[in-house]
């Protein structure tokens, strides 16, 4: 990177790893100078939680807004209706405008633990596409704004030209997705001034589609910024473990399983990580980064620490790490254990014991907790278990531990009720 930014929030992108490309460096930079730059990120509501593998995202809002500008979250109320056709292989299902609400309401919980919300210069607002594209008539659509868009550059964007390559459908409802991802830049440019979109470097074609449109249409000057698509360095892609994705929503992974996710990272990822997923600052990220041995392991339950502190509070942080601490340094059973809770209809005389890994999130289906069970990687109370039996009701009314490999545990416990 050879350009010397004069705005903090350029430098901030490019001194610890976010930046990918930006369509303009010197004119972005001189609009963020000026401070209280409104700059947007959308997200589709497919999921009534966000992942790990939009954080990276959410952390370039939050240090927009830390370094004096206006993040705007913009919700794919209306977008979510069509699903984004970026490098996927097949088409979204279809959600209903209930679900989308429900969802958009589940995601607006993690960002309150990122930014802060209001009317003031740099609060953030969290906004819905739905509010200018429900309405849309469509010939008036296709004449004012569909004549800008030339099909066979729309083509030629990767993300449409692999799935036509692979000759995969792509359906013309998806096909409509980049016009309406280009129009919802166009009218934050025209409600809220917003002057920069930032996305994965996936959604580069599309961030174009809108800086072209917003000139042609209303002769304004705007900027695209991304960045890189992140793997994990075995090659993973990030927000992924063995037990599924890694949701940003208590409700739906507990904080001591995300803390773990953090704790469990590559020992060649931590300074990276650090940079972007945490505030400390970049020279103690490299130093912790470049530890060997077993100090890298008290580098990754900082890691751990920190980026749980952000999304769940200090105290969560806190009690994940003494629980771990309890799990794997003295043997016993952490009181913040993910802890699956069976009825007694449930359990009825007894219950397998791969359905209990399953039904905890220990295996992905019970041929996988099966060939868990015949290598050696599962125990029950800290007993291994080499093949599957049938637990009894009392044996589950007394408490169990599961544990598979080293690292993953729950509990399961009978309800009162």
């Amino acid at each position: 990177m050879t350009y010397h930014p004069k705005s903090d929030f350029l430098a901030v992108m490019i001194e610890r790893g976010f930046l990918a490309d930006c369509t303009d460096y010197q004119g972005l930079d001189e609009a963020l100078i000026k401070g209280g730059m409104p700059g947007y990120i959308g997200f589709d509501a497919t999921a009534a939680s966000l992942h790990v593998g939009s954080l990276i995202q959410i952390m370039m809002l939050r240090w927009l807004q830390k370094t004096g500008n206006k993040p705007l979250v913009l919700m794919g109320g209306g977008t979510t209706k069509v699903g984004d056709p970026s490098f996927r292989a097949d088409e979204r299902p279809l959600l209903t405008p209930a679900q989308i609400d429900a969802n958009i309401a589940g995601i607006k919980q993690v960002f309150q633990s990122y930014v802060s919300f209001g009317e003031g210069p740099t609060d953030a607002l969290m906004l819905n596409n739905a509010e200018w594209l429900d309405g849309l008539k469509y010939l008036d659509f296709l004449r004012d704004i569909g004549r800008h868009f030339s099909v066979n550059r729309m083509l030629s964007f990767e993300s449409v030209k692999s799935r036509l390559d692979r000759e995969q459908s792509l359906s013309f409802l998806e096909f409509n997705y980049m016009i309406l991802q280009a129009y919802d830049f166009l009218e934050l440019n025209r409600r809220y001034g917003c002057l920069l979109q930032m996305g994965g470097s996936d959604q580069w074609g599309n961030i174009v589609n809108g800086i072209d449109l917003t000139r042609r249409v209303l002769d304004h000057e705007i900027y695209g910024l991304t960045s890189p698509l992140l793997t994990t360095s075995d090659g993973k892609k990030m927000g992924k473990s063995q037990s599924g994705a890694i949701w940003l929503n208590a409700e739906m992974l507990s904080p001591y399983e995300f803390w773990q996710f953090w704790r469990n990272t590559t020992d060649a990822d931590v300074g990276r990580f650090l940079k972007l997923y945490t505030e400390l600052p970049v020279a103690e990220c490299d130093r912790l980064g470049a530890l060997a041995g077993s100090e890298i392991n008290a580098a990754k339950v900082q890691l751990a620490n920190e980026v749980t502190a952000l999304l769940h509070g200090p105290e969560a942080a806190a009690a994940a790490e003494a629980t771990a601490r309890e799990v794997f340094e003295k043997g016993g059973v952490g009181g913040d254990l993910p802890t699956l809770v069976l009825t007694a209809d449930q359990v009825g005389e007894g219950i397998a014991s791969t359905a209990l890994f399953v039904q905890a999130g220990l295996a992905g289906s019970g041929k996988e907790a099966k060939r868990l069970f015949a290598e050696g990687g599962a125990r029950i109370n800290d007993e291994v278990v080499t093949e599957a039996r049938l637990m009894s009701r009392e044996e589950i009314a007394s408490g169990l531990k599961l544990t598979a490999g080293k690292k993953r545990h729950a509990l399961v416990q009978l309800s009162d009720g």
